[in-house]
């Protein structure tokens, strides 16, 4: 169940669509774009963020994942990585929050109680810059990062786990004992080389899958807590 004030969408009635929404017009779109744009269109999940004002689908992603681990306390401070368009940090912020700082390579329009930064996390000068703008070290860094799909299974996932890998050490930087670190990552073989050191600088190492990762997405998020400075 939700918490108080941050309604999901139901997955069955009032969720999912009964009958599915077709385009009115494919003129001057690629068959690929045709596909997302119908995908779009009949996910239950993007209707509602956008009927409740999430920046994005994946906002219901956190919302799952707090609701099951508890993952923001009240007044915890939260870095947010690759936090475009901004939808985990509305959810940061609204479920009490003390101060979200999101980062990004795009900018972001505001979010009310957040703040945001343009600029890559592994620049050598951002761990301290974040934690002088944060007052001192984060309670919990947030990584819903993911490079640029090839099409290739083997290769996306690599790219996936080394980015996993480097969000992994910046909150090593940045975190304060007992802080938490979640990431998504996709489903495969080369997953040891980051639970290995997960496990050796945290106390708890899982995985977890909401139901707002899409039945054909290979993603799911690795979440770590109790860190070990």
């Amino acid at each position: 169940m939700a918490s108080k004030g941050h309604q999901a969408p139901p997955p069955g009635e009032g969720g999912r669509r009964s009958l599915s929404v077709r385009l009115r017009t494919a003129l001057g779109r690629s068959a690929a774009s045709q596909r997302w744009l119908t995908r779009q269109l009949n996910d239950p999940y993007v209707v509602a963020a956008k009927a409740q004002g999430w920046r994005s689908r994946a906002a219901f992603k956190l919302i799952e994942l707090d609701d099951r681990y508890h993952l923001i306390r009240k007044g915890a401070r939260v870095v947010d990585l690759g936090a475009a368009p901004g939808g985990w940090s509305q959810v940061a912020v609204r479920r009490g929050a003390g101060q979200v700082l999101g980062l990004d390579l795009l900018a972001i329009d505001t979010v009310p109680g957040a703040n945001f930064l343009v600029g890559d996390f592994n620049d050598a000068d951002m761990p301290a810059r974040l934690q002088a703008l944060l007052g001192g070290p984060a309670d919990l860094v947030l990584s819903d990062m993911a490079p640029n799909t090839t099409g290739h299974t083997a290769t996306d996932h690599l790219r996936i786990m080394a980015l996993a890998e480097l969000a992994l050490e910046f909150a090593c930087q940045v975190l304060t004992p007992g802080g938490t670190f979640m990431a998504k990552v996709f489903q495969g073989g080369a997953e040891r080389e980051l639970l290995e050191p997960l496990k050796r600088r945290f106390a708890t190492v899982r995985h977890a899958k909401p139901a707002a990762s899409r039945k054909e997405s290979s993603e799911l998020y690795v979440l770590a807590t109790g860190f070990r400075k």
